[in-house]
C-alpha cells in the first residue's frame, strides 16, 4: 500500500480501504515504528512487570429501559477479565461493559461487540448503535462542547440479545500488564490480538455460565477484520461454535491490487463518492445505486481495463464519471476518471472553503488550512465526537455504575497504532480466507454485513465484489445491507429502526 494517498490529518479508529491501499493507518503525527524484536526465545528472564493502581472489582447497576413498547429490566456490569501467562504471572486485563436481561437466560442469546483501529475502544457500538444507552455524534453540525447526554437507545438490540462490548488492551481502560515490548509480543499485532480477544470471549462464557447460549459478534471496521477471524478461531482453536456474525463498515478484504495496473480499487471507490452526490441533489435511492453499481462493475471496470488505447471510451467514461460524482470535467479528466479519496474530498467542497469526512463526506468542517496541498486537519467526525464519547463513558462507568477509577479512558489510542505490527503477513492476507472456512465449516453460520453508502473509509463495494467471488454455496450464507450515511451510519436516527429489523431477525432464523 502507498501511504502516501492517505492524507496524515485522519486519526485512527478504522483501517482505511482506500484506492491504491490495503494496510492500517496511524493517527496523525505517529508514524508507525518498526517492531521491536521479541526476547530471545532461548533467555530466561522474565519481562519487566508493570505496577498499576488495582481495577476495581466488577461493579453491577439495575437499569430499566422501554424498547417498541416492552419495559426491559436489565443489568449494566463493568468488568474486568485477566489474561495470564503460561507459568501464571498476569499479562493485561480487558474490560468490559455488559448489559444482561433479567430473568431466565436459557434462551437469551449473547453478542460480543468491538470496535476497530486498531486503537479503538468499543464505545461508538455501545452509545452510538446498539447499547441501551445513546449519546449524539457523528452528525453535521454537533459540537465536542455540547453536555454528553445519555438517553435511552430504542435501536438498541438488548430486547432480543445480551449484549457484552469489550475494549481490546490499549484502549478504553484495558491495559497491558508487561512492558512495551511484551506487549507488542502478546498483543499488539493481528494475531495475537484474534488469539488473546478470543480467550476473552472464552472466559467471560465461562465465568457467567453462558456457554450453552447461541453466540454472535459485532465488528465495526477493523473489528470487521477481527469478526471472520475470531469466530473461525473459536470455532478451530477453542471450541466455541459461532451462530452468527454482524459486521458493520468492514475492513474485510485488504487485498484488492495496485490501483496503478487493476481497476478494482477504483471500483471500489467511485459508488460511494457518488451516493455521496446523490445525497446532495436529494437523489440518493437503492434504484439510483443498482444503476451506479451496475455501471461500475461493467462499462466503467472495462474501460479502466483498456486504458488510454480507446480514447473514445476513455472521453465517455470522463463524461460519465463527471455527472455521477459532481466534480469538475477537469479535473475528472486529470484523474482519467479514477477518483482517489482524498483528493475528492478536498475537491467536491473546495468552493465553500470546508473539508469533508472520510467517514461520509457530507459531514464537513471548517478547512484551517485552505491554501495547503494536503489536507493538514483532523477528520471532522473524529475531532467532534471524541469528547461527546469520552465524557459519556467516564460518567456512565464511575457514576451511573459506580466502577471507580482514576485512570484515563482511551477512545483513541495513537499508542496502540504506533505499537501495532504493521508488518505481519497476515495483515495482508485479510480476514477473507478465515470468514470463507468458518462458513464452510458450519452451514449455519451466517454473516451479515451493514454499510453505509457515503463511507470513504471502508467502502460498500469492497463487500459486494468479496461476496461475488465467493463459491455459490458459501454466497448464500452472507447478506449485505446498505443504508444512506457514511462509516458510522448509524448515528443517523433514520437508520435505527432498519438496523434493528436486520439483526433481529437474522438472531431469530438461527
Amino acid at each position: 500500500m502507498n501511504l502516501n494517498r492517505i492524507a496524515s490529518a485522519i486519526l485512527l479508529t478504522t483501517s482505511v480501504f482506500v484506492p491504491g491501499s490495503s494496510v492500517l493507518f496511524a493517527q496523525r503525527g505517529n508514524r508507525p515504528e518498526p517492531a521491536q524484536a521479541a526476547p530471545d526465545a532461548g533467555t530466561s528472564a522474565k519481562p519487566a512487570q508493570i505496577k498499576l493502581e488495582p481495577l476495581s472489582a466488577d461493579k453491577s447497576v439495575a437499569q430499566t429501559i422501554t424498547v417498541h413498547g416492552k419495559t426491559l429490566h436489565y443489568t449494566a456490569t463493568v468488568g474486568t477479565i485477566k489474561l495470564s501467562a503460561p507459568d501464571g504471572h498476569a499479562t493485561g486485563e480487558v474490560v468490559f461493559t455488559s448489559y444482561i436481561l433479567d430473568g431466565d437466560h436459557a434462551d437469551r442469546p449473547v453478542l460480543f461487540a468491538f470496535n476497530g483501529g486498531p486503537g479503538a475502544a468499543s464505545g461508538y457500538l455501545n452509545f452510538g448503535a446498539v447499547g441501551p444507552k445513546h449519546v449524539t455524534f457523528g452528525n453535521a453540525g454537533d459540537s465536542p462542547s455540547d453536555p454528553p447526554n445519555l438517553t435511552d437507545n430504542p435501536g438498541t438490540w438488548l430486547d432480543f440479545t445480551d449484549e457484552i462490548f469489550l475494549d481490546p488492551i490499549g484502549t478504553g481502560f484495558s491495559r497491558s500488564l508487561v512492558d512495551e515490548a511484551e506487549s507488542r509480543k502478546l498483543f499488539y499485532g493481528p494475531t495475537q490480538d484474534v488469539e488473546y480477544l478470543s480467550t476473552v470471549i472464552y472466559k467471560w462464557l465461562t465465568k457467567n455460565e453462558r456457554m450453552p447460549s447461541r453466540k454472535y459478534l459485532l465488528g465495526e471496521s477493523y473489528g470487521g477484520f477481527r469478526g471472520p477471524r475470531i469466530a473461525h478461531y473459536l470455532q478451530t482453536n477453542l471450541g466455541v461454535g459461532v451462530n452468527g456474525l454482524f459486521l458493520v463498515s468492514p475492513y474485510l478484504n485488504p487485498s484488492f491490487g495496485d490501483g496503478n495496473l487493476s481497476p478494482v480499487p477504483w471500483m471500489i471507490t467511485l459508488p460511494s463518492v457518488t451516493a455521496a452526490h446523490l445525497e446532495n441533489e436529494h437523489k440518493l435511492t437503492p434504484e439510483a445505486m443498482k444503476d451506479v453499481i451496475a455501471y461500475d462493475e461493467g462499462e466503467y471496470a472495462s474501460t479502466l481495463i483498456k486504458g488510454p488505447s480507446d480514447p473514445a471510451a476513455t472521453d465517455a467514461m470522463i463524461q460519465r464519471v463527471t455527472e455521477m460524482t459532481g466534480l469538475s470535467s477537469e479535473f475528472v479528466k486529470r484523474s482519467g476518471g479514477r477518483i482517489e479519496t482524498r483528493a475528492f474530498l478536498r475537491e467536491i467542497h473546495r468552493d465553500q472553503g470546508t473539508i469533508g469526512s472520510v467517514y461520509d463526506s457530507n459531514v464537513t468542517d471548517p478547512d484551517p488550512f485552505p491554501y495547503s496541498s494536503m489536507q493538514q486537519s483532523g477528520d471532522p467526525i473524529l475531532e467532534s465526537g471524541k469528547a461527546t464519547i469520552t465524557e459519556a463513558m467516564v460518567n456512565f462507568v464511575t457514576v451511573t455504575v459506580g466502577w471507580k477509577t482514576e485512570a484515563q479512558y482511551e477512545l483513541l489510542s495513537s499508542d496502540v497504532g504506533r505499537q501495532w505490527d504493521r508488518q505481519n503477513p497476515e495483515t495482508q492476507r485479510g480476514s477473507v480466507p478465515d470468514m470463507r472456512e468458518a462458513l464452510a465449516a458450519d452451514p449455519k453460520f451466517h454473516v451479515v454485513i451493514f454499510h453505509g453508502w457515503n463511507d470513504l473509509s471502508c467502502p460498500f463495494m469492497g463487500s459486494i465484489l468479496t461476496q461475488n467471488e465467493l463459491p455459490p454455496t458459501l454466497a448464500k450464507q452472507l447478506s449485505i445491507h446498505e443504508f444512506p450515511g457514511g462509516h458510522m451510519f448509524y448515528t443517523r436516527p433514520a437508520n435505527s429502526d432498519r438496523l434493528h429489523e436486520l439483526a433481529e431477525k437474522a438472531v431469530a432464523n438461527h
